[in-house]
């Protein structure tokens, strides 16, 4: 990873000291959201490595790609946007696995499936330390179904024309990088089928703006 400017150290500093002041002395569920390739799972890894350097509150990442459905079940559900939206992910799994033991104080299950290799993954429990964050990164997470569920959240910002080309560079069979790309439609147009349904900008806690990713800005959210 490229060695961060120390812009994008403060913003990331001030969004941690945020993080941590949520729930304070119990677990806390934070949903990091945003477009395909707005850089949410770079920015977890970040946020671990700060935390894990200053001795404050303990941080958990889990990643939502770990409760994608079977393939063959996302091709049932269709190829169009409602499909990749509503049929991608097993959001009843994720509350099960993660959201309802954490509440009880039980070790959660942060993973159930591979979706590079399309196929289970050992279900390892994992003790979740007294008064961790544990940060969610992944797409849609203010759906109707999860956006209670959030102790609080942040919406990662960038328009498709800068996320569309860094999500492709991760998959070597999507080469156009244009938002308008009918290889990139059931992508762009199922997150704005999202967008249009749970206006996650109005439920985040915090609106981090990486598109510019030497120079993110951090900015309160309008719930």
């Amino acid at each position: 990873m490229q060695q961060p400017t120390a812009a994008r150290t403060a913003a990331l500093q001030e969004l941690l000291s945020a993080l941590r002041r949520v729930r304070p002395g119990a677990p806390a569920l934070i949903g990091i959201d945003g477009y395909d390739g707005v850089g949410k799972s770079a920015l977890v890894i970040e946020l671990l490595d700060l935390g894990g350097r200053d001795g404050g509150r303990v941080l958990m990442g889990v990643s939502f790609d770990g409760f994608h459905r079977p393939r063959a079940e996302r091709r049932r559900a269709g190829d169009g946007p409602e499909a990749f939206y509503r049929g991608s992910f097993d959001t009843a799994a994720f509350i099960e696995s993660v959201v309802r033991p954490l509440r009880a104080g039980q070790p959660i299950i942060p993973a159930i499936w591979d979706v590079a290799r399309d196929r289970p993954v050992a279900r390892v429990p994992a003790p979740v330390p007294d008064h961790a964050l544990v940060l969610v990164d992944g797409i849609f997470l203010h759906r109707p179904e999860l956006v209670d569920l959030w102790d609080a959240s942040v919406w990662v910002d960038a328009p498709f024309s800068v996320t569309v080309p860094r999500g492709i560079a991760r998959f070597p069979w999507r080469t156009d990088p244009s938002p308008d790309a009918e290889s990139n439609r059931r992508y762009v147009e199922g997150q704005r089928v999202y967008e249009a349904e749970a206006a996650p900008r109005e439920h985040a806690t915090w609106i981090l703006d990486n598109e510019d990713l030497e120079h993110p800005v951090l900015r309160p959210g309008v719930c």
